[in-house]
């Protein structure tokens, strides 16, 4: 493997970056606690972890630190779900997103360009359905407050 330019270096750290800030903006603008500045640390982060095990342990077990960065953002994002009252549960949707701005950012980390801004395309366009296509009025509006719905769901956050 050719060792990496100091600019194509940074550029993927940049690169993982903004896809991450331009993921949590979205998250930002719906009011969530994990804005666009801990979804861009995050990319950043694990892009970072992924130049730095491939870069300064060359020949090394890569597999051990993306497994360790995994598990990391995991613990991470199971701090932003909250159980409140009843059994409503809050921060799952942001949680499942902190993860997969983590992967975006391993993946641009490891070279892996089309991999990582084709997930975070999808990542965007998952969270911004919701807001677009307005399914959670349309969805309480079917099921009348006498009648059994499905059981309450707060992962819309």
């Amino acid at each position: 493997m050719e060792p990496l330019s100091d600019l194509e270096l940074v550029g993927r750290l940049v690169l993982a970056a903004v896809l991450g800030f331009l993921i949590g903006l979205e998250r930002e603008l719906r009011g969530q606690a994990a804005g666009e500045r801990t979804h861009a640390l995050v990319a950043l982060g694990a892009a970072a972890f992924a130049l730095i095990s491939a870069r300064a342990f060359p020949g090394g077990d890569t597999a051990r630190v993306a497994a360790g960065v995994v598990t990391g953002i995991g613990f991470l994002g199971a701090g932003m779900i909250l159980k409140r009252e009843g059994e409503q549960i809050e921060g799952l949707t942001t949680a499942a997103g902190i993860w997969a701005v983590g992967s975006i950012g391993l993946a641009i980390g490891a070279g892996l360009y089309l991999l990582g801004t084709v997930t975070a395309g999808l990542v965007a366009l998952i969270l911004a359905a919701e807001g677009v296509l307005r399914l959670d009025q349309r969805l309480k509006g079917r099921w009348s407050v006498e009648e059994e719905g499905p059981p309450h769901r707060r992962d819309q956050d």
